[in-house]
């Protein structure tokens, strides 16, 4: 649900042309509002998109209901919410936690955990996932809260006008202070897991880096996707020399920490209804953080 209180400045819009430019609701959200249960409120009356709003008026926007997938069954987990409102919400996944369910992890995956939360919260809707984090990656996902804002964010995603910013510790020095990876990427032969470079079959991708601090051991850089291909920071920074500490699928070694060093700390982008820029940051969870030789200033990266 969204809702609104109206300014002078909308005093006499007829709702239609409201929800259109203000909110910015297609024909076919609307016709779904209107057609598959959901409502319409001016202080809590169901009104027509005809209706001429006045100064002070309340206009709740309520979504049509969803129906979870029968295969996503609701868990109760902990959930560290950074941010949430009517539409989206991010959440901070912890390291060894599966996104959604699968035939290894059939329950007790961050889907789950979120569809108990939304029945708490008597939302009638489904788990939309913007951004997936492999398993033992932490860090910020981004997660819609219905089908409407699930389209908005699905065209930024085709637009590339969502961004993300992880920080990574790699084995060895990284000599250069920042760099490009741009390497095809596609399935390693005889795995339904593993990716690789591959020149000839492989799909483009492209990853940024800057670091940050060193050590004789391992280099922290800051990392940004241009593209988002499958394991696409841990197999491009193997395949320069570099794989991430804690990632034995890619040669990372696990003397130091037993995940991937991989922790997606930035999140940014358009709100889909408002227009607002949100910008979120979040910092590494205490296993990578004991690898640094200080916490990193996220805002001044």
């Amino acid at each position: 649900m969204i809702e609104k209180i109206m300014s002078a400045s909308e005093h006499g819009m007829i709702m239609r042309d409201y929800l259109k430019k203000e909110i910015r609701i297609s024909r076919r959200a609307l016709s779904a509002i209107k057609y598959k249960g959901g409502k319409l409120l001016v202080d809590g009356q169901e009104r027509s998109v005809r209706h001429v709003l006045q100064e002070g008026e309340k206009l709740q926007i309520i979504f049509p209901p969803e129906t979870p997938s029968a295969f996503l069954a609701e868990n109760e987990l902990p959930l560290d919410l950074v941010y949430e409102d009517d539409v989206v919400l991010i959440v901070n996944k912890p390291a060894g936690i599966p996104v959604i369910p699968s035939q290894l992890y059939p329950s007790g995956t961050l889907a789950n955990g979120l569809l108990y939360y939304f029945h708490t919260q008597h939302l009638a809707s489904t788990v939309h996932i913007i951004n997936r984090l492999d398993r033992n990656t932490s860090g910020l996902m981004l997660v819609a809260k219905n089908r409407f804002s699930h389209e908005r964010f699905f065209k930024m995603q085709k637009k590339r006008d969502i961004h993300r910013r992880y920080l990574a510790c790699v084995q060895g020095t990284i000599d250069q202070d920042q760099g490009v990876i741009d390497a095809p990427i596609g399935r390693k032969e005889g795995s339904a897991i593993e990716r690789c470079v591959d020149w000839r079959e492989g799909r483009r991708a492209i990853t940024h880096y800057k670091v940050l601090q060193r050590s004789t051991d391992w280099t922290l850089v800051a990392v940004r996707l241009q593209t988002g291909r499958t394991h696409q920071i841990r197999v491009h920074f193997a395949s320069i020399g570099h794989p991430l500490l804690g990632d034995d699928l890619y040669g990372g070694p696990l003397t130091l920490i037993n995940r991937q060093a991989l922790h997606s700390f930035e999140v940014s982008f358009m709100h889909p209804f408002t227009g607002e820029r949100m910008h979120v940051h979040q910092q590494c969870p205490e296993d990578m953080l004991r690898l640094m030789h200080e916490p990193v200033n996220l805002e001044k990266i």
